[in-house]
């Protein structure tokens, strides 16, 4: 049995979600890296189908947050499990702080040039170090950038699926009731 009608439903859902994630990220003003990469793939089998999301691996602490040493962001999925990630490491000591090499073309790309108590701009080392340590200790907050497009057509993915799949059937005994 062809199911066109249920691959159109499952390829809009994939497109809808797609497109409100990339919104929210040009809204956030973040990279176009992370922004490119944001992809879905429906894989259409004899009896089944698989529709999987992808993006840089950093995009999902971007969407879920990363809970700091000092602060906790308790982001919940829809069902009230809570979603952030957990820093590796133990105590306040710097370990699993993320590299300040990971934050130097970010800083640059925002212009983040800060300065110190003379006025005199601190070395971009210095700068990225600082903000490394930021994430370390605040965490990152979740953005729900991917999370709230999805779960929004999430909800309407079941009726549009029925109507698809009956459709589809329809057409199948149609097609098979003319042999």
């Amino acid at each position: 049995m062809q199911a066109n009608e249920t691959q159109k439903a499952l390829n809009k859902f994939a497109k809808d979600v797609m497109q409100g994630a990339k919104n929210n990220l040009d809204k956030k003003n973040s990279s176009f890296r992370l922004w490119k990469s944001l992809d879905s793939e429906l894989t259409v089998n004899p009896n089944s189908f698989s529709l999987s999301f992808e993006m840089l691996n950093y995009g999902v602490f971007q969407d879920r947050g990363v809970d700091g040493v000092e602060q906790k962001h308790n982001a919940k999925d829809y069902n009230g499990n809570n979603i952030s990630f957990k820093r590796k490491g133990g105590g306040k000591s710097l370990k699993g702080m993320p590299p300040p090499k990971a934050f130097d073309k970010w800083s640059v790309k925002r212009g983040i040039a800060p300065r110190d108590k003379q006025g005199k701009f601190l070395s971009r080392e210095s700068a990225n170090f600082a903000i490394a340590r930021g994430v370390f200790l605040k965490g990152i907050k979740p953005s729900f950038f991917f999370t709230k497009p999805f779960e929004k057509q999430f909800t309407e993915l079941p009726d549009q699926l029925i109507q698809a799949y009956g459709l589809d059937v329809e057409n199948f005994l149609k097609f098979t009731l003319k042999k």
